[in-house]
């Protein structure tokens, strides 16, 4: 509180949520764009930064925490969003997010990432998807392309690659979205969404490796290419693409398919119109299966809904708890039910609690 009774409001820089420590990623690594774009969103929320915290499991993108000016927890390989679940649980009122990788996130956490997010805890998961292990030099993942050749699939990988996006339509998450390295506006955006977001948020950032899997998304976000390659998702409007914004999609039947505005009579209202806040996630779906060269790539916000909380439901039986049975004695606990003493002779003897 100011001298006149007003509360002061906080004022915050990005450079209050750069730490001392040196960001030890290769030159080049798509992952520095990452970070500047959060610290860039994180001043702009009004939230102080005792009040945030980073937590992350195993690989390159892991080492996130370290670099931000916040609270931090460097987990296990896979199990981030369970200690990020816990945190949450334990102090909803902080802004708690989740830094993974695709191999992190997607192999050995597969199962915490899909409960974490169907439970709907106000999390903030940002996946690097960089189609690659590496921390460990260059090994085949989960999203690797079908066919890669690598260190570990010197004949190309035969596993079918995950699709992050459906996997979180499918376990429900109410905040979902994806964007790029490369586009530093658009990946601002997003973030700042996603932190704004009350819920199970999810976003995947196309990463580029620049020294195991260099170029990966080139294919449709080099600049001579990405106007009619990518296409970028807007609440309420149609789905429309292409440098000369001539091209959409629209359905037939419930399959989505490239049209040509203007040619065989196909009209702007035709197209497909975005709606992120449908409550199935059905066209969401679709859409984010959507894969160059059939389809342009998109980008944006998917899905975003609203339904209760796992925090506040859980505060809310835990008040009820309390309201039928008192607060409880956490000794009295401890100490009720089958409980033995041991003697020094070895005798077991029911233990009495005295308060």
């Amino acid at each position: 509180m100011g001298d006149n009774g007003q509360t002061k409001t906080l004022t915050l820089t990005k450079k209050d949520f750069v730490s001392d420590q040196e960001v030890r990623w290769c030159p080049g690594c798509g992952d520095y764009s990452i970070l500047a774009q959060v610290q860039k969103v994180m001043p702009e929320l009004g939230i102080p930064k005792e009040k945030i915290v980073f937590v992350s499991g195993i690989g390159c993108s892991s080492r996130f925490p370290y670099y931000m000016n916040t609270y931090g927890f460097h987990g296990i390989h896979g199990r981030a969003p369970t200690l990020a679940t816990g945190i949450k649980a334990a102090n909803p009122e902080l802004s708690v997010w989740v830094i993974t990788g695709d191999g992190d996130a997607l192999s050995i956490g597969g199962n915490h990432f899909i409960h974490a997010i169907r439970r709907n805890i106000d999390l903030k998961i940002i996946l690097f998807n960089n189609r690659i292990y590496g921390l460990t030099k260059g090994q085949y993942s989960p999203t690797s392309e079908f066919g890669k050749k690598t260190k570990s699939s010197p004949m190309g990988v035969i596993d079918y690659p995950i699709k992050p996006l459906s996997l979180a339509f499918s376990s429900e998450a109410t905040f979902v979205a994806r964007s790029i390295d490369g586009d530093p506006k658009h990946l601002a955006s997003v973030i700042d969404r996603l932190a704004k977001h009350k819920g199970s948020g999810f976003v995947e950032v196309y990463q580029n490796c620049n020294i195991f899997n260099d170029g990966a998304y080139e294919y449709f976000s080099a600049r001579d290419v990405r106007d009619d390659r990518t296409l970028y998702l807007e609440h309420g409007k149609p789905l429309i693409f292409g440098k000369d914004k001539n091209k959409g999609i629209r359905l037939n039947g419930v399959r989505p398919e490239v049209v040509t505005i203007g040619e065989g009579g196909v009209r702007v209202d035709d197209l497909l119109v975005h709606d992120e806040t449908a409550q199935e996630p059905n066209l969401a779906y679709i859409l984010g299966r959507l894969e160059y060269p059939e389809f342009p790539v998109p980008m944006g916000v998917f899905r975003a809904v609203q339904k209760p909380t796992y925090e506040t439901m859980l505060e809310a039986q835990i008040a009820q708890d309390i309201k039928v049975k008192g607060p409880g004695n956490l000794e009295e606990l401890l100490n009720s039910g089958e409980t033995w003493l041991i003697g020094p002779d070895g005798d077991q003897q029911p233990a009495k609690f005295t308060a």
